[in-house]
């Protein structure tokens, strides 16, 4: 039973987990089961098949985007004015008339006062950005070549591309399938639905923008309450496994790239069952924005969980929309979502970054981490230190400040910059923008940037000495 209270609802009791013998499952006909493995395959193929490509191993989607972005850039930069401008034009109009404008519902345009200013900022920014208008320190490689050429690009094809194939997978089965199977894991650790392992999947495998897409579709349909959201947002929304590639590579470290995702995995499993029974995650309501779909409670033997899982996406597929219908809606939605996200990711993004090169703000902040750093035994740990506190403008910074240190100092750094998963140049205003209605707020991620810091740099620290200890470092 739920309860509605304005526009939100809430579970009044926890029905009673029943065993296999308990549940009608669903009848295993011929095209729905079908249906499921095809999406199923297309899913796992395109988002987590390795395959060799010039010289290193990544995986479909991770190619798409790169062709696209890398031999197209101009129309790629045409695309991501347009979309900017959009955004910000279509969320001025819905904020002016009440979300309709003749006959056309732009009630999704409608944001918050501070959103909406973000939302035009970047409007603003973003011709400066596509001419390279203003002076030259606007566009260096650290700063707005940083955003406009490679984030506000990234983001704005990984969106819409991701969204086509997750949706497929997501509506023909995939969810009910992975997030069954998951339960046993996800609702004791992390105190989640199993379901929410396919979000973390699909940021681990392609993108933290896709995974929360994922959230933000099942958290619309009732999948979730607000306090999942929250928990998933900020903890799950991780770096994908090719760009901690990228950080491996950049530091001179690519042969340990086994160590540093292996350790970067566990750090962010450690992190997050300490987060989520915690202020502020422990705080937020348990509320859904919609009539609660909550997962059957459910317990059983492996085998069990499995024929359930089959069974809840077979019956899934049944009900599910055409291959067609779900690449076309994933495709519109996702457009839709990058229009809403790309301005304020522009506009935060390039102030926190302009923000880290030309002040001392960082360096001041970080000079009192130094003795610390130098007292856990990580080298050069003047340069260090600014780097554990630098990440939360923009992950990639912190390892561009250590690529001239020891091996320790950066293995420290890598590990550490890719696992405090909150930044300001992307994750950290879309997950706001995305999710006002949880709300995510920035007090709360500046919070837990502090906490996750907090955490994991003794756990990265001693990781590192083992590995060394050990003669893998």
């Amino acid at each position: 039973m739920s309860t509605e209270t304005g526009n939100t609802y809430t579970v009044d009791t926890e029905p009673a987990a029943r065993d296999i013998d308990d549940i009608d499952l669903h009848e295993y006909e011929a095209w729905p089961v079908l249906k499921f493995l095809i999406a199923f395959l297309i899913g796992g193929v395109f988002f987590l098949l390795p395959v060799p490509y010039q010289g290193e191993i990544t995986v479909p989607f991770d190619i798409v985007v790169s062709n696209i972005t890398g031999a197209f850039p101009d129309v790629v930069g045409v695309y991501s004015l347009g979309i900017i401008l959009a955004g910000g034009i279509l969320t001025t109009v819905a904020m002016a008339s009440d979300g309709e404008v003749a006959g056309y519902d732009l009630s999704s345009f409608e944001t918050s006062g501070v959103f909406w200013a973000l939302r035009v900022a970047g409007v603003l920014i973003a011709p400066v950005m596509f001419f390279k208008l203003g002076p030259e320190w606007l566009h260096t490689p650290s700063t707005g070549g940083l955003m406009w050429g490679t984030l506000v690009y990234s983001v704005g094809v990984i969106i819409p591309i991701g969204a086509i194939f997750i949706t497929i997978f997501v509506e023909l089965g995939g969810l009910e399938f992975v997030g069954t199977l998951a339960r046993p894991v996800m609702r004791p650790l992390f105190r989640v639905p199993g379901r929410a392992a396919l979000d973390s999947l699909a940021s681990w495998v392609g993108s933290y923008s896709v995974g929360l897409y994922v959230t933000r579709n099942v958290f619309e349909a009732g999948g979730y309450h607000k306090r999942d959201v929250f928990t998933i947002a900020t903890c799950f929304s991780t770096v994908s496994i090719g760009f901690v590639g990228v950080v491996a590579a950049t530091l001179e470290m690519l042969p340990k790239f086994p160590l540093i995702f292996g350790a970067y995995f566990f750090c962010v499993v450690v992190s997050g069952v300490i987060l989520v029974r915690v202020p502020p995650i422990s705080r937020i309501p348990e509320e859904y924005i919609a009539e609660p779909d909550p997962e059957l409670a459910f317990s059983g033997t492996p085998a069990d969980y499995v024929r359930l899982a089959v069974s809840e996406a077979v019956g899934k597929a049944k009900e599910g929309e055409t291959f067609a219908q779900a690449a076309k809606r994933g495709f519109v939605d996702g457009l839709k979502l990058t229009s809403l996200i790309l301005g304020t990711i522009l506009a935060v993004g390039l102030a926190a970054t302009l923000l880290s090169a030309h002040t001392p703000l960082f360096d001041m902040l970080g000079r009192p981490l130094t003795p610390v750093i130098a007292a856990l035994g990580i080298p050069n740990a003047a340069v260090v230190a600014p780097a554990t506190i630098v990440g939360i403008t923009e992950m990639y910074v912190p390892v561009l400040l250590v690529t001239e240190t020891a091996v320790k100092a950066k293995f420290f750094v890598g590990v550490l910059a890719v696992s405090q998963l909150i930044f300001f140049s992307s994750v950290g205003p879309m997950m706001m923008d995305m999710f006002s209605d949880v709300p995510i707020r920035f007090r709360d991620l500046v919070a837990l940037f502090i906490m996750r810091t907090v955490l994991l740099v003794p756990l990265v620290a001693g990781i590192t000495h083992a590995l060394a200890a050990l003669g893998l470092l």
